[in-house]
């Protein structure tokens, strides 16, 4: 009889210690009985702790918009936008997973990455990105307020990386930004792209 009420309390204490473990105190399980930081883990491997990649050509998703970032997970679940792992990974997500981790993510700080760039052409990038980006990516491509995606401080091979199957066709551009990257590669050329791509890796 004691045995047994020793092994009932053992069994409360580690499911009341676990669950303090796996969630944070604003936290609440999903229907999966899973929380948002234990979602958010299961990315750690490929775009970092907290979501600040280390490179070399997979996005930080810290500080992204939540509605950025499903609407991302989203498209790659559907297979609308192309990909060759993240596809199979979004289709193990519910709808449910997929807002807990954007909210998660959204609240995490952004962390630039340290990489080199050219003085010069960050200086003529800066322009065009006025000129050509600035409305949908504020403040100087840092701003996640405008429901885009992060540009300063991104990883360059994963900027040219996107921006390749973008230009290939192998990810649909959307309307607002077709029309200002047609008007920039017909006025500016690679040229320009290059100018751009230097003043992200700034990260300011």
């Amino acid at each position: 009889m004691a045995y047994n009420k020793l092994k009932t309390a053992l069994a409360g204490a580690l499911v009341l210690s676990a669950s303090s473990v796996a969630f944070a105190a604003d936290e609440k399980p999903l229907l999966s009985g899973a929380s948002a930081s234990m979602l958010a883990n299961t990315c750690a491997g490929c775009h970092g702790t907290l979501g600040a990649s280390a490179g070399p050509a997979t996005p930080s998703i810290s500080g992204i918009s939540a509605v950025y970032f499903e609407e991302v997970m989203q498209g790659f679940k559907s297979g609308e936008v192309k990909s060759t792992i993240m596809g199979r990974i979004a289709a193990g997500y519910s709808e449910e997973e997929i807002k807990a981790m954007g909210e998660f993510f959204s609240k995490q700080s952004f962390v630039a990455a340290t990489q080199a760039s050219d003085a010069g052409l960050a200086k003529t990038g800066a322009k065009l990105h006025d000129k050509y980006c600035e409305k949908c990516h504020a403040e100087g491509g840092t701003s996640a307020e405008d429901d885009s995606g992060i540009l300063a401080g991104q990883l360059t091979p994963y900027l040219r990386f996107t921006i390749a199957d973008f230009k290939a066709g192998d990810r649909e551009m959307p309307k607002k930004m077709n029309k200002q990257f047609t008007n920039l590669m017909k006025k500016e050329g690679d040229a320009g792209l290059e100018a751009l791509l230097n003043f992200y890796a700034q990260g300011k």
